[in-house]
This record gives structure tokens, C-alpha cells and sequence, in this order.
């Protein structure tokens, strides 16, 4: 399983036989804008409708062919404008042919940014659990700390994306609790650093968490590594 990070909460994971973007933030991203181009993609993953986690979505898909996952909400909203598109609720999974892909719940909000700033409420958020082969990938999408973590990491974790930004999220110190309950072998900071409202030290937080015995790699925008 490769990673591949572009800041925020943008992910491409890689795994024998499809490549999936999470959270597709690409060509406003302020950690460094991708072209929609240079991620080609099979499924596009959306934890909820907030504009800094969709905002490409639909483009990505088209010109991918690739098909959208997102909860049942938003996944309606996005099959209406021709998108192809795979509803899954917190709880439910599907077994595709590379592997299975779990919604699992989420602590936040979902709604759409409408100009005039109006919020269209879209369903709940949600995080996602990937198995490929032997490998599991957990992505917390935005989210407080919450208990039942303990069971999303119950069968091992080879490694988990967590939100340390604060304000909107979890910030730094529950981040860590979230790791106890988690039990990654690997965890990888996100949704930091893209506003002033959620600057944050991912150095520190590593530091804090190697404490506690967990690992942590801080990814550069545009940096990859296998899992």
C-alpha cells in the first residue's frame, strides 16, 4: 500500500488494483495545488461536504471515470449532477475487488457551502476503514475524539490519518488519546496548517505521541511512502 499526502486531509493511497483519493483538495489546496491531471484515480473518497474535503470532487471523477464514495447524503447529491457514485452509512462496508472499504462514524458536521453562505445539510460524516491484502489504512476524516475508536483499531491498524488542527477537530493532546485507543503501527498527522485558525506543530505532536510509544511520520505536501 503506497500514501501519497497533499496536505490537509488529501490523500492518494495506492493499493494493488485501484487508487483512491481521500478528501480530494487539489487545486486550492495552500498546502500546494495539483493539477486534476496529475492524480488519476479510481474511486474518490469524500468523508463529508465541506468544501476543503469535496471541492474536487466532481471534477476528479470526471475526468477519471472515477466513482465517488461518500455517505448516502452527499453521495445522492453528487449522482444527480451525473457522477457516478457509491453510498455507504457509518457501520455499513462494501467488499470491492481489490479489498473492503469500511465507513466508520465521525464526531463533526456535513453541509454544503452555498453562496450567500447558506448550509445545505448533507447527512452525517463519516471516517474510512481500507483493507488491501494484508494491509489497513484508517483515514478519521474531521472528528473529535471519541471512545469507540478502541473498536475501529480492534483487528490492527498498519496505520491511521488523524486531524490534529484543533478548533474544528480533535487538536494535538486528544489526538494522542485517539492513538491509545487506536493502536496504529504507523499514524500520519492531518488537518493542520491550511489556516491560521488551525496552526499547529506536527513535530511536537510526534514528539508528544512517541511518548505515549506510538510512531509517527510527518508527511510533506507532495511526499510519499509505503505502508
Amino acid at each position: 500500500m503506497k500514501l501519497t499526502y497533499f496536505g490537509h486531509s488529501c490523500f492518494l493511497v495506492e493499493v494493488p488494483g485501484a487508487r483512491l483519493v481521500l478528501d480530494p483538495y487539489l487545486t486550492d489546496n495552500p498546502h500546494g495545488r495539483v493539477p486534476l491531471d496529475r492524480v488519476p484515480c479510481d474511486f474518490i473518497l469524500c468523508t463529508h461536504a465541506h468544501e476543503d474535503h469535496i471541492c474536487d470532487a466532481l471534477a476528479l471523477a470526471r475526468l477519471h471515470g472515477a466513482t465517488i464514495v461518500a455517505p448516502y447524503e452527499l453521495a445522492e447529491h453528487f449522482a444527480a449532477q451525473g457522477a457516478t457514485a457509491l453510498d455507504l452509512m457509518p457501520g455499513g462496508g462494501i467488499d470491492l475487488s481489490w479489498g473492503r472499504l469500511t465507513m466508520t462514524p465521525a464526531v463533526h458536521s456535513s453541509a454544503l457551502e452555498l453562496p450567500g453562505g447558506e448550509n445545505k445539510p448533507m447527512g452525517v460524516p463519516g471516517g474510512y476503514l481500507i483493507r488491501a491484502g494484508s494491509k489497513s489504512l484508517y483515514h478519521a476524516g474531521d472528528t473529535a475524539l471519541f471512545g469507540d475508536m478502541r473498536l475501529i483499531g480492534r483487528h490492527g491498524l498498519d496505520a491511521a490519518l488523524v486531524p490534529i488542527g484543533d478548533r474544528y477537530t480533535m487538536g494535538p493532546a486528544d489526538a494522542v488519546e485517539a492513538l491509545n485507543l487506536l493502536r496504529p503501527k504507523l499514524a500520519v498527522p492531518m488537518h493542520y496548517d491550511t489556516t491560521d485558525k488551525i496552526r499547529q506543530d506536527p513535530h511536537a505532536f510526534a514528539k508528544s505521541a512517541l511518548a505515549a510509544g506510538h510512531t509517527v511520520r510527518v508527511l510533506g505536501a507532495g511526499e510519499t511512502i509505503e505502508i
